[in-house]
């Protein structure tokens, strides 16, 4: 397990549920700090900015800092700002998207008319005032661009609709099919990560919850991948996919035992 010079880690369902610190996460963290590994947050969040995302780990007693997490809403910004024009992009989601895209210094407009881009991620105050105006900017011309493919999010004791759901919304009532996916397990999410990281693939390791993302994302581009089963993906849920990870923790407490011959 230190063979690896870059850990990248989800965070919910990975790091955390709700307020929850899951089991051995501090520990593992310190430990491979300790090591002098690097650690990179990887979550497609677009309800918290990057620095809500280091405050919430500092929260749990976590050392963090904001140029180590990597959200699918600053993702989006990137996208955006390296895109050729000058796009104008209707935002459906909350203000944490909003904020990364304003920072990115893109044109945002409500004006479905003018509209060149829709960009959606989770919006917990969905409407169908949103939904219409998505609708008539991509009947319009609007490509329909999603921030990540999440189809819900863990809490503690539930699921919550994520990203994926307000976009299948979209698509319906528009006619329309989403064009591109920023988040993972996008190629563009994994080059931006690695270009932030200065880690070949070759010496990274994704530790997440999700196998059709976090797992996904890290088989599809060459790096090495762990599941751990506090999340989302259950043991009994593997055999619907026809991938697999090359490890299974039940916990990052699991992972640990892996890392240190004291533990």
């Amino acid at each position: 397990m230190l063979a690896y010079e870059t850990y990248f880690f989800d965070l919910d369902g990975t790091i955390f549920i709700g307020d929850l610190l899951l089991p051995g996460v501090r520990q593992t963290l310190q430990y491979l700090r300790e090591q002098g590994k690097q650690v990179l947050f990887l979550s497609n969040t677009t309800i918290r900015t990057r620095e809500e995302c280091r405050n919430r780990l500092r929260q749990l007693g976590l050392e963090a800092h904001t140029d180590e997490v990597v959200t699918a809403a600053s993702v989006s910004a990137v996208y955006f700002r390296e895109m050729p024009g000058r796009p104008k992009v209707l935002v459906i989601g909350e203000q944490a998207l909003q904020d990364e895209m304003a920072g990115g210094h893109t044109v945002l407009t409500d004006d479905p008319v003018e509209a060149t881009h829709v960009l959606v991620g989770m919006d917990r105050e969905f409407t169908y005032e949103k939904l219409h105006r998505a609708m008539k900017a991509v009947r319009a011309g609007a490509l329909l661009i999603a921030a990540n493919p999440d189809p819900n999010c863990p809490v503690v004791g539930d699921l919550i609709p994520d990203t994926w759901a307000m976009v299948k919304a979209i698509e319906a009532a528009s006619c329309g099919t989403v064009q591109e996916i920023i988040g993972k397990p996008s190629a563009y999410y994994a080059e931006k990560v690695l270009e932030q990281s200065g880690t070949k693939r070759e010496n990274c390791l994704m530790v997440g919850d999700r196998m059709d993302t976090d797992i996904r994302f890290g088989l599809s581009h060459g790096i090495s991948t762990a599941l751990v089963l506090t999340g989302v993906t259950a043991r009994e849920d593997l055999e619907q996919y026809s991938i697999r990870p090359d490890h299974i923790w039940t916990s990052m407490a699991e992972m640990l035992q892996g890392l240190s011959p004291l533990s």
